[in-house]
């Protein structure tokens, strides 16, 4: 029996740089090693991307309609043709409602196969948001599709890059409106999130840090109460469960991933969506200002909660350069491998 994880890759955007990162990351011979790719997406698209990376005569690509005819060799990437993009309309750089709907189909495909049991973990490309509501899905994003196609409530997005790691209690609304969703309820659902990822990432005893909302959390009400009423209530509730706090109290937001860094957490979980971006941005981003350009644009999003493994990019499109061949495939490389110890820990 092949233990190796059939791992489901979505093209994203077609007008995007979905398609020659994925090229790029699996003209790397360790991840079929270590797992069984397939790509959701358009075979032209991807027959294109191989062009544009410089990869003919080394990579060839080989359409399928169904999983159990892929190859699952090094040097051939099988793509699970969904024929959703017209060529001679397709242009990078783009945002169409063509597009919209071909990554939204491609999302919805994965999901569905992994729901069926036929791939072991998905792993998704960026989309872009204005084309999938061009065309006709209105979401704020992948998280809140595969909600809605897993039929999950109570679901949140962990961001990591090497061992920092980030839960939110919301993500895709506005600030003001982020505040008012610091609940006890919703905080100690989160942290239980956050302990149960990492114990599926093999940390046996996670140490998890959660992050006040105010300044200096609050400074015993001062600047604000939440962290007394809410967020307090919920590490007590959370520690009677036996989840490890270690100091059994929010963090104040301008230390406690500098902690998580040093090794004080294996986890932290963050009030809003920019609480916990920014920090792992600023560590997995690195723009170089001589060359002008990015030397690394590293790190995952993984959705928590939901019954199937979903880890993606923590990048956008890449619009601006969508077709040149010179996007980083780091962050995709480092989803898939994030996707494999996944889907290896759940076996």
């Amino acid at each position: 029996m092949n233990k190796r994880p059939i791992v489901g890759i979505t093209m994203g955007d077609p007008a995007g740089n979905g398609a020659e990162i994925t090229v790029k990351a699996l003209a790397n011979p360790v991840v079929y090693e270590n797992s069984r790719p397939i790509v959701i997406g358009d075979a032209n698209c991807m027959e294109q991307a191989v062009k544009i990376v410089g990869q003919e005569g080394k990579i060839r690509i080989h359409a399928v309609k169904e999983v159990k005819d892929a190859c699952f060799e090094y040097g051939v990437i099988d793509v699970y043709d969904m024929g959703l993009v017209d060529m001679e309309k397709h242009i990078f750089g783009k945002v169409s409602k063509m597009c919209g709907e071909a990554a939204f189909q491609y999302v919805v495909k994965v999901i569905d196969l992994a729901m069926k049991g036929e791939i072991d973990a998905t792993v998704t490309n960026a989309l872009n948001k204005e084309a999938i509501n061009m065309a006709g899905h209105h979401y704020s994003g992948h998280t809140e599709i595969y909600a809605d196609y897993t039929n999950t409530s109570k679901y949140t997005m962990m961001l990591a890059h090497d061992n920092l790691r980030v839960v939110h209690v919301s993500t895709h609304v506005s600030l003001r409106q982020a505040c008012d969703l610091v609940k006890k309820d919703r905080v100690l659902e989160v942290i239980r999130i956050a302990d149960n990822a990492c114990r599926a990432l093999g940390i046996e005893n996670p140490k998890v840090g959660v992050a006040g909302l105010n300044p200096h959390c609050g400074e015993n009400g001062l600047f604000g109460t939440e962290e007394i009423e809410e967020i307090q209530p919920a590490i007590d509730a959370a520690m009677a469960e036996g989840i490890c706090i270690p100091e059994k109290k929010p963090t104040p937001p301008d230390t406690v991933f500098s902690k998580a860094l040093g090794g004080w957490y294996d986890i932290v979980v963050a009030m809003y969506h920019d609480q916990g971006h920014i920090p792992l941005k600023v560590k997995g981003f690195v723009y170089n200002r001589e060359l002008k350009k990015w030397d690394a644009v590293a790190g995952v999003n993984v959705t928590l909660g939901i019954p199937i493994i979903r880890v993606s990019v923590d990048h956008g499109t890449g619009f601006g350069h969508a077709g040149t061949g010179s996007a980083d495939e780091l962050s995709l490389a480092n989803s898939i491998e994030y996707a494999i110890r996944l889907a290896n820990n759940k076996k």
